[in-house]
């Protein structure tokens, strides 16, 4: 596989939470609460939905009576309303503000409410393009998201890297046929992956080419990179 420090890049594409943004606190608390409410078990319940559109984990559970699309909609106000811990991931703000605008795209399975209340908490950028959950008629782990955000930077999914920390985000970045970069700063133990992996954006430096056209990417000296 060759090296993602080595290769010029159209794009990047970020997924948000536990890539550039630490929500995992809010998460937690949200859907712990939800999950008693409804009978189920918070820690199993909070090992298998990361990464995945809220109505496609409520889907998942198909739990008898309960409408996805309202529980969803709730869920994600009530997370919007929880926004006190949610910080950005080291080295974010200052990576993302050295990108040209148009080469890069935020791809998440949030919702856009959801996604605007937590970049101002973590005082991120807003990018000038975005691609959300009510975008996409299929979340990740399907490639849709991807290739959509890809689309709004008119370029090939092929010729982005894309930046992820969990397996729906990477199995939809690799049907995307896309780069990837794992970025670990909320998982301890560290995600199992094939992709080479960094703890943060502080390892991390952008080059944009002269003309804005193509990024690469560089490793910071001193900083650790590690591969699955």
């Amino acid at each position: 596989m060759i090296s993602v420090f080595t290769k010029p890049f159209a794009g990047f594409l970020f997924d948000m939470d536990g890539t550039i943004i630490n929500s995992a606190a809010s998460t937690d608390r949200v859907w712990g609460r939800w999950a008693v409410r409804h009978g189920l078990d918070p820690h199993e319940l909070l090992a298998k939905m990361h990464g995945s559109r809220s109505v496609d984990t409520i889907r998942r559970l198909n739990l008898p009576g309960v409408d996805p699309e309202r529980e969803a909609a709730a869920i994600e106000a009530e997370e919007a309303d929880d926004i006190e811990d949610v910080v950005a991931i080291p080295g974010a703000q200052t990576f993302l503000n050295s990108l040209p605008a148009r080469r890069w795209a935020l791809v998440t399975s949030s919702s856009k409410k959801l996604v605007l209340r937590r970049l101002e908490a973590a005082q991120l950028p807003v990018p000038e393009f975005l691609v959300t959950a009510e975008e996409v008629v299929h979340g990740k782990p399907d490639p849709e998201a991807y290739l959509l955000g890809a689309e709004k930077l008119g370029v090939n999914a092929r010729d982005c890297l894309i930046f992820e920390d969990t397996m729906p985000g990477l199995n939809a970045g690799e049907a995307a046929g896309g780069n990837i970069l794992l970025i670990s700063a909320v998982h301890n133990p560290p995600l199992a992956s094939k992709h080479e992996a960094v703890d943060d954006f502080r390892q991390l430096r952008a080059v944009p080419s002269n003309d804005g056209a193509v990024l690469r990417i560089e490793k910071i000296t001193g900083s650790s990179i590690a591969g699955g």
